[in-house]
């Protein structure tokens, strides 16, 4: 007889390989074909909001495997917010202006670009942000995201640049806003202000330079000890350019400083440098022949070293002495603390350098030259004057545009600026760090050393693609005209027409009519041309999304980015909300870190370790994606590799194949009609329910802390060690063997419907298509998707501790006649498992637990016999060290093997009918209906 066909074998549609590529589209057809997120929406009606708001990325070129992973993590999080209760919205958005588009845009253009109007070229800028937000927003829904893709946020829509210049008009309203020449980070290249978001870190070699200036006459009359030779301050710089702008020289307060005869001069420098300056310059024989406090030499001035110009000694806590003389050149027009000390003594901030980075027409030597190329120049000039002392190179972290990735200067021009501590907002900003919760933790730190220690933040840029400082000067006394009355109007031309309207009307035509300065009562005015930092428009998206929305709110829960979002949009929004609303846009912050490759090496194709999102969507399908995301630590930067991917395939796989073989064993189940009550259940499948309430709890507890390796780790660990390798393991035999409709089978298909049930829904905020997917074969399920159901909740009822320390001690006792049967196979002693049988002598407080329990344990062990023995009776006993007392023997089992169950018995061969069986496959295929 031919008794294949009487085993209860899994049967399924649910195929084995997954074929992603293909099924992934098939799914996302689906889910927009049925509005999944719309009903969801309903569904959700009356629940407590939890709002993700998205941090924009830019509408230029295709995604990268850091928009994905950034982008997955948000979908992530939102999907498993919804399951855990929440109505969590998405709303997508795109950062359209700005520099990078533009960027883009001229490139396109050409030559073309000269004979095209402003308003021209933004309408090119327009229409290449539009194609991008469509080419990304596709490859997004690729990755299975949802949201109101239908209905995203973009910073160039007409309603988002009104808010943006409402916004401005708030900071104006409340006197935040000043212009004022000040130094700036400028890119000479692109030609425009940068903000300290905008400007990345970069090796740079720089000439190195210590310079003498030579203190003048009455200055050296104030010391005795100073008669009869040249006295000179030392200074270093490794901006030889910055010297033509040199108007001080600046001396901490509290360092000691001291004059040194070197051969037939006498130069002044601190103290604590003087040993390291005199090594460098090769100089062995000198003298200390007076020490001063700086204060003494406040005041005084030295001979600028090429220039008619003086020098003004003044005293500054920036000086430090960790290189150069401690002396510091001090050009007001090129350093922040340069420009500090302009303000402190009244020096002029002047820089001589125009909008190409050249040397304008006043600066002797070196006009009309590039300030980089002028380097040279200078340091051939200090050498003609006999005033440099030593010259080298020197390779440090230097600004970079973040566009074009070249140096950048610094340099003072008119520009527009937020201030810091007008209105408190550097200190409010700060208390409002402390009540934000920062994920990781450090990042409240790092932010608040950002926001301490920040200049004005600039908000010009001259530029064309981008909202205007909708703001007017009068013709006649160059007043101001920033009224709420004129932000007002300005905002619903905004509303009407975009900020296109600004560079196409005349200044009259973009104010109400009869407006008038309230200076001087003239009627004539010029409108600002510069436009705002990108960062202002994307840092009040809180008020163009947040607060227009009726479906979101603000603040939000939660902001999502990348780690060097401290100095970006996190730090914008601060700012921008701390500013206008006196609060923070968000409740807690989130960050995550870098791809890199394999080894840890930044993705860059000079190195050729790119990887694109696209390559491995096709391989492998966005489902391994997305469990990459989840399978690290994202708090670090996240590696990727080729055999990364791989052993993530490899860990897919036996997922998928864990649910498809629990499919398969409930082909025949109806769990209305066929469920066991638990208190009739097997106490395997009731111990399998206790520990898929562990997994349900850690699993959700990792969810709700963002801990997404955690949720990898615990589901992966539970379908390969708990299922696999113990409980479906075991099963298989009550699965397959005993009759159809038997209890114990009826028992088992009970747990293995809870746990499928379980583990599709704790999985579906990460492998969101494969749990849909093996969803829609689960019979009779609840839903017609599983992404419409909420998490499982722990059920008490299903924690035994009594049960728990029984299995725990079987897990225990498995776990070492494992290692004996794998001793005897390797000793080919037994083959398969069930030619085994294993004799125990158990330890004298495990015997009364065990009393009777030989059934038990042989299936347990997946062995043919287990019996009890006396410890002298086992003379091939192996003793355990994990349990001690504990002996284990196997050999060969005696009798016949079942050509049904395979296990080896001595009823084998006592039915005439049915010879070739035994006792238990015998009463099911005599008693099952149809002969099974």
């Amino acid at each position: 007889m031919d008794y294949k066909s009487t085993l209860n074998l899994p049967q399924t549609a649910f195929p084995m390989k997954a074929n992603l590529s293909k099924r992934e589209p098939e799914i996302l057809a689906h889910w927009e074909g049925t509005g999944l997120y719309d009903r969801i929406r309903e569904k959700s009606k009356g629940r407590r909001r939890y709002i993700l708001h998205d941090g924009p990325p830019y509408a230029n070129g295709h995604i990268h495997l850091g928009t994905a992973l950034n982008k997955i993590l948000k979908d992530m999080i939102v999907r498993a917010r919804q399951m855990s209760g929440f109505d969590a919205v998405y709303v997508p958005g795109w950062d359209c202006h700005g520099l990078p588009i533009e960027h883009h845009v001229d490139k396109e253009l050409g030559e073309r670009k000269r004979t095209m109007t402003q308003v021209e070229i933004r309408r090119e800028c327009r229409r290449y942000a539009e194609r991008f937000i469509d080419i990304q927003r596709a490859e997004f829904k690729r990755l299975g995201v949802m949201g109101e893709w239908d209905n995203p946020y973009l910073t160039m829509s007409y309603d988002y640049e009104a808010t943006i210049a409402r916004e401005l008009g708030r900071f104006f309203e409340k006197g935040g806003v000043v212009r004022s020449k000040k130094p700036i980070y400028w890119c000479s290249s692109c030609r425009t202000a940068l903000a300290e978001a905008e400007v990345e870190y970069h090796n740079h070699v720089s000439p190195s330079i210590y310079v003498k200036f030579e203190l003048l006459p009455e200055g050296r009359a104030r010391f005795e000890e100073l008669s009869g030779k040249p006295v000179y301050v030392l200074i270093w710089t490794t901006t030889p350019w910055t010297l033509p702008a040199n108007l001080a020289i600046t001396l901490h307060p509290d360092f000691t400083y001291v004059a040194v005869s070197a051969g037939d001069e006498i130069w002044i420098l601190a103290e604590g440098l003087l040993e390291s300056c005199m090594q460098a310059f090769g100089v062995q024989d000198y003298r200390v022949v007076r020490k001063f406090r700086s204060s003494e030499l406040q005041g005084l001035s030295c001979q600028h070293p090429f220039l008619d110009r003086q020098s003004l000694l003044v005293l500054g806590a920036h000086v430090t002495l960790e290189a150069g003389t401690g002396c510091v050149h001090t050009a007001p027009g090129h350093g922040r603390e340069d420009y500090d000390m302009a303000l402190e003594y009244g020096l002029d901030v002047y820089s001589p350098v125009d909008d190409d980075g050249r040397f304008t027409e006043d600066v002797p030597f070196f006009s009309g030259q590039h300030v980089f190329d002028a380097n040279k120049a200078v340091n051939a000039k200090l050498k003609e004057t006999g005033k440099l002392i030593l010259e080298k190179k020197i390779e440090h972290s230097y600004p970079h545009c973040w566009r074009c990735k070249k140096p950048v200067i610094y340099r003072a021009t008119e520009q527009w600026f937020i201030s810091m501590d007008k209105n408190e907002l550097r200190k409010k900003a700060l208390e409002w760090i402390d009540r934000v919760e920062w994920i990781p933790s450090w990042g409240s730190e790092r932010i608040h050393n950002m926001i301490a220690n920040r200049p004005d933040w600039c908000i010009s840029r001259q530029r064309s693609w981008g909202v205007p400082i909708t703001v007017f000067t009068c013709r006649e006394c160059g007043g101001l005209l920033a009224t709420k009355e004129v932000f007002d109007h300005v905002v619903s031309l905004f509303e009407k027409e975009g900020a296109d309207c600004w560079f196409e009307r005349i200044a009259e035509d973009l104010m109400p009519a009869g407006t008038v300065c309230p200076d001087c009562g003239g009627n004539r005015f010029d409108k600002e041309m510069d436009i705002l930092d990108v960062w202002f428009d994307s840092g009040t998206s809180f008020a163009a999304v947040l607060e227009r929305r009726p479906h979101l709110r603000f603040p939000a829960d939660l902001y999502l980015e990348g780690s060097d979002q401290h100095r970006g949009w996190f730090h914008s929004s601060l700012l921008a909300a701390v500013g206008t609303r006196d609060m923070a846009p968000y409740r807690s912050v989130l960050t995550h870190g870098f791809v890199v490759d394999g080894q840890g090496y930044k993705m860059s194709k000079s190195l050729g370790n790119v990887i694109a999102p696209e390559e491995i969507i096709r391989q492998y399908g966005a489902e391994v994606l997305r469990l990459w995301v989840s399978a690290e630590d994202y708090r670090d930067d996240i590696r990727i590799s080729p055999d990364i991917l791989k052993r993530l395939s490899e860990a897919y796989r036996r997922i998928r194949n864990t649910c498809r073989f629990l499919l398969g064993n409930l082909n025949d189940f109806n769990p209305e009609a066929d469920g066991v009550e638990y208190p009739q259940m097997d106490e395997l499948d009731r111990f399998a329910l206790l520990q898929l309430q562990e997994l349900i709890q850690k699993v959700r507890n990792a969810y709700d802390r963002f801990e997404f390796h955690r949720v990898y780790h615990a589901l992966h660990n539970y379908c390969v060690v708990d299922l696999s390798a113990f409980y479906l393991d075991i099963l298989k035999d009550r699965l397959y063997i005993t009759g159809e409709r038997s209890p114990a089978r009826r028992s088992a298909q009970t747990a293995l419907h809870e746990i499928l049930t379980v583990v599709l829904k704790l999985m579906a905020p990460i492998l969101a298509f494969t749990a849909e997917e093996a969803w829609g074969y689960l019979p009779h399920r609840r839903s017609e998707t599983v992404h419409l159901e909420d998490f499982p909740e722990v059920n008490p009822a299903l924690q035994d501790d009594v049960l728990n320390r029984r299995w725990q001690s079987i897990l225990a006792l498995r776990g070492e006649v494992t290692k004996v049967l794998e001793g005897a196979r390797q000793a080919k002693t037994i083959g398969h498992p069930l030619d085994a049988e294993v004799r125990l002598s158990l330890p004298d407080a495990m015997r009364a637990d065990y009393a009777g329990q030989e059934e038990l344990l042989r299936s347990v062990f997946i062995v043919s016999k287990v019996s009890f023995s006396a410890a002298d009776a086992l003379t091939n006993g192996v003793a355990s060290v994990e349990i001690p007392g504990l002996l284990v023997e196997v050999g060969a089992a005696s009798g016949e093997k079942c050509e049904r169950c395979w296990v080896r018995t001595g009823t084998v061969g006592t039915f005439a009918d049915q010879p070739t069986i035994c006792d238990r496959c015998h009463d099911v295929v005599a008693h099952t209906a149809g002969g099974k």
